[in-house]
């Protein structure tokens, strides 16, 4: 019997998820598993996120270039034999995410989307996905900008 470990990582244009993304690949290769791309969208008129659009078409083919960008910039970074899949889903990106993790076994998010406006109106997505996951979720940090060398201060 072959059994395939299964990787589910969002993917939304940010920082934080091309990290998630190549740290799933790595993840996937190591356990000689596979990942499952993901990038939820939708189209509500709001023009915060990296995938803006006038109407509901187009803002489903802006996620589909939004993630086959971001797999090809994986290949070219990596050189990947790992098998990745695509997938664009509808609706919010923490249900979306937490749906797809359901067969899935770990799911990998980035800590800071795309969007600092929709986290403070609607939430966290890997808050959300925390609570509605069926499988472990991994949160990859976003690199903190280097502070300045400064002399440690000592604990009295």
């Amino acid at each position: 019997m072959t059994t395939r470990y299964l990787i589910v990582v969002g993917v939304d244009g940010s920082e934080g998820g091309q990290r998630a993304l190549d740290w799933a690949v790595r993840e996937a290769d190591a356990r000689g598993g596979a990942v499952q791309a993901v990038t939820a969208w939708s189209w509500d008129g709001l023009e915060f996120g990296p995938v803006t659009a006038t109407n509901p078409t187009e803002a489903k083919e802006r996620a589909t270039r939004l993630l086959d960008d971001e797999i090809r910039a994986l290949v070219a970074r990596h050189g990947s034999h790992v098998p990745v899949a695509a997938e664009v889903v509808e609706g919010s990106p923490g249900a979306a995410l937490a749906h797809a993790g359901r067969t899935a076994d770990l799911l990998v998010l980035g800590s800071h989307g795309s969007s600092r406006i929709r986290h403070t109106v609607l939430g966290s997505v890997s808050e959300e996905c925390i609570r509605k996951a069926t499988c472990p979720v991994v949160v990859i940090p976003v690199r903190l900008p280097a502070l300045p060398d400064a002399e440690p201060v000592p604990r009295r």
